[in-house]
């Protein structure tokens, strides 16, 4: 899952870098030892220690068969779960719900003894089925999904852009799967599936396995996912969809207005693949196609196997975004196919993905390109780290505690960017070549397999001498607060010419008369920025203290506002909206920016906007009241609950 980000640049001063770069808590000994092995037993007992899920290793699931109706005119999905339990276990089996209606529970095809346990607002509440023998065999849940069905979000034809048909599309992860399927909802059980959906006739239905690629007279439709997955892997879209193949193992689903564009923005998805495998092995998933959602879609994308959800903000039309195919494509290996056995280990998926999508973008779109995304990686991590080091340094940790928490609270810089740049010290400290044989086989041994903290420290500590260990200092990046000292900084040839450009910005008088000619840079200089280059000036500016005369010159030569591009326009207005800025017709700013928050739902993009309207008076405070009530209903309940809080902490 590609994370919310912060727009703001906050590397660009060296106070902030010597803020935010101060060492983690040391151990007692200069010397850590590498970690003893763990055994079996102990490793089980790990993978299930796991504060988010009511289940228990006594009795676990591995096969499900789900025969569902999904009813767009009620928003329910009304269905049958249909598990295998695991050849041997318990006299009971537990499984986690959240708001849904339980209509019948069957053991081996018999009226079963059940009960739900006590109701926990995050967690929702435990299905215990009791009286199993050892020849007990499968369990049966029959249901309907209600209202507070958080994973599941419903648009009616109006919202989208053909406004043809309703759409509705699931997100899972992290602990949703349980608000519309009964599952063992935890990232230490896998199960294979195979599926039947009924959707209205003239939609075509896709969920995360092996998909049609026309829609059904009749709207059925059958899926099979042969390989093991996690239930936060679980997902479903239907809608007025159609299919463009990209190559022999990849396309691309969207409605028939985007499907064209995304066809042509996701182009090099085949050359990514090949270049994939030839650096960690092979793509065990069979299909790599990729659905294009709403733009209510709360994250750049989603990781489901063989089908990859997708923001259509990334559609830009000069491909300066299509890492985030890259990022979700490294998902198939690093999360997919070996996974973080808690949310507690959450930065041993996305750690590894930043670093594999690093290395993919390096592959297809050379060093130049790469280091960019590293050096916007880093600015996102200082920015994080120096506001979580003042309201909750441990949070900084990569090792989580998240018990008792959202686990969606860990979807941070932390998990991304501190775990990516701690990879990035462990391959310049063993060499290029020995860390990518160290991580191709680390795929290939645990490939299907989950994956904790502990038990990756000591696949490390196979490669690493003692004085690597201590040198990298793995206990400092892994247990400790902060940010180590010697975290790599990363140099980008690219963004020296556009520090440069924020620096004769900001030196230039914005009221001289010529200042729109003195104003740097010129069109010859930007005519090849990408979007990367032009946030990294955004960011600049804001960072560099730029005026409302600044900020009116820049807008005038470069047209943010009106960009077409949605990275630019929400890091320009999250810069702006601090401001007294009125560039331009007052009424013509404040359509824009209602437009743009009532249309798109990414939290990466309107999180920073709405945070920036609150810092302003009580005036800007109210109208963004006002924007947020009417926009609400059509944002994903990730993005609901996120703003909710952000919106109290301004009460």
């Amino acid at each position: 899952m590609k994370r919310i980000k912060s727009l703001v640049f906050a590397a660009f001063l060296a106070s902030a870098t010597l803020i935010c770069c101060q060492p983690a808590t040391t151990t007692d000994s200069q010397s850590a030892e590498r970690p003893p092995m763990i055994g079996d037993t102990t490793l089980r007992a790990a993978l299930f220690v796991d504060p988010h899920s009511f289940s228990t290793p006594e009795a676990t699931v591995t096969h499900l068969e789900w025969d569902a109706k999904v009813d767009f005119e009620a928003q329910e999905i009304h269905a049958t779960a249909v598990w295998t339990l695991s050849e041997t276990h318990g006299d009971q089996v537990v499984f986690d719900t959240k708001a849904l209606e339980i209509k019948e529970v069957l053991l081996d095809g018999q009226e079963a003894q059940w009960s739900f346990g006590k109701e926990d607002d995050l967690l929702g509440s435990a299905l215990v089925v009791y009286d199993l023998s050892p020849a007990s065999k499968q369990v049966a849940i029959t249901y309907t999904t209600t209202e507070g069905a958080e994973a599941v979000q419903w648009f009616p034809a109006a919202l989208t852009q053909g406004k043809r048909m309703p759409f509705l599309f699931t997100q899972s992860q992290a602990i949703l799967a349980r608000t519309w399927i009964p599952c063992q909802d935890r990232p230490g059980v896998r199960f294979t599936y195979n599926a039947s959906v009924q959707v209205p006739e003239g939609m075509l239905a896709l969920m995360s396995a092996s998909n049609p690629t026309q829609k059904a007279a009749d709207g059925k439709y059958e899926f099979t996912m042969p390989q093991p997955i996690p239930s936060y892997l679980m997902a479903l879209g239907a809608g007025d969809l159609e299919f463009i193949a990209l190559g022999e193992r990849s396309g691309v689903y969207a409605e028939p207005e985007m499907v064209r564009n995304a066809a042509f923005e996701f182009g090099q998805t085949e050359k990514m693949i090949e270049k994939a495998e030839e650096l960690y092995g092979p793509y065990y998933w069979g299909r790599y196609d990729m659905l294009v959602l709403p733009p209510s879609f709360p994250f750049g994308g989603m990781e489901n196997p063989r089908l990859t959800f997708l923001t259509p903000t990334v559609i830009v039309g000069d491909l300066s975004l299509v890492s985030l195919i890259a990022h979700e494509l490294a998902h198939s290996w690093s999360g997919n196919l070996v996974t973080n056995g808690t949310w507690n280990d959450f930065w041993l998926n996305e750690g590894f993905t930043v670093y594999f999508e690093m290395r993919i973008m390096e592959r297809v779109y050379g060093p130049d390109f790469s280091d960019m995304l590293v050096a916007l990686s880093y600015d996102d991590l200082q920015k994080e780290l120096a506001d979580m080091l003042e309201n909750d340094p441990e949070a900084t940790i990569l090792k989580q505690n998240l018990a008792g928490k959202n686990p969606d609270d860990g979807v941070n810089a932390i998990a991304y960017d501190k775990g990516f740049h701690f990879l990035k010290l462990c391959e310049q400290t063993v060499g290029r070549d020995s860390w990518d044989a160290f991580i191709k086989g680390y795929f290939e041994k645990y490939r299907f397999k989950t994956m904790v903290t502990e038990q990756f420290l000591q696949e490390l500590a196979q490669l690493l001498t003692q004085d690597q260990w201590d040198a990298i200092g793995v206990d400092q990046w892994v247990y400790g607060k902060g940010l180590p000292v010697n975290c790599p900084f990363p140099a980008s040839n690219r963004f020296f010419i556009v520090d440069e450009a924020v620096k004769m910005m900001l030196s230039t008088a914005p009221e001289a008369t010529d200042a729109k000619q003195l104003c740097y840079p010129d069109f010859q200089t930007t005519k090849f920025w990408s979007t990367h280059e032009w946030l990294r000036y955004i960011r600049g500016l804001e960072a560099g203290g730029a005026t409302v005369g600044h900020y009116a010159l820049a807008d005038e030569n470069y047209g943010f506002s009106g960009s077409p591009n949605p990275e630019i326009v929400a890091a320009w207005f999250s810069a702006i909206l601090k401001t007294n800025y009125e560039g331009y017709d007052p009424a013509i700013y404040a359509k824009t920016v209602e437009e743009f928050l009532l249309k798109v739902g990414r939290r990466k993009f309107i999180v920073p906007m709405y945070e920036s309207m609150l810092q302003g008076d009580e005036k800007r405070k109210q109208w963004a009241r006002e924007i947020y009530e009417k926009a609400r209903p059509s944002y994903h309940p990730l993005s609901q609950g996120t703003l909710d809080a952000l919106f109290a902490s301004h009460a």
